[in-house]
């Protein structure tokens, strides 16, 4: 996936709900990955702008269908 251009489908405020929306994707055979602020985890309450969960440009509307479908994605944060 490193080859491929990615795009951000959801921000959420926490790295659990990331985790947790990362694990539904996977589910669905869609790659993705985890892109926080918060001092390579030293400082987990230091990530003011959230958590992004990023895919693949061309699995992007595939990923929000099934994130926008799963009653295990907690809401997105809205910014």
């Amino acid at each position: 996936m490193i080859d491929r251009a990615l795009v951000v489908v959801r921000t959420f405020l926490t790295d659990v709900e990331a985790e947790l929306a990362r694990s539904v994707l996977e589910a669905a055979e869609i790659e993705s990955l985890i892109r926080a602020d918060d001092c390579g985890g030293v400082g987990p309450n230091l990530g003011l702008t959230g958590v992004d969960l990023l895919v693949a440009a061309d699995d992007a509307a595939r990923a929000d269908e099934v994130l926008s479908t799963s009653a295990a994605t907690p809401d997105p944060w809205v910014e």
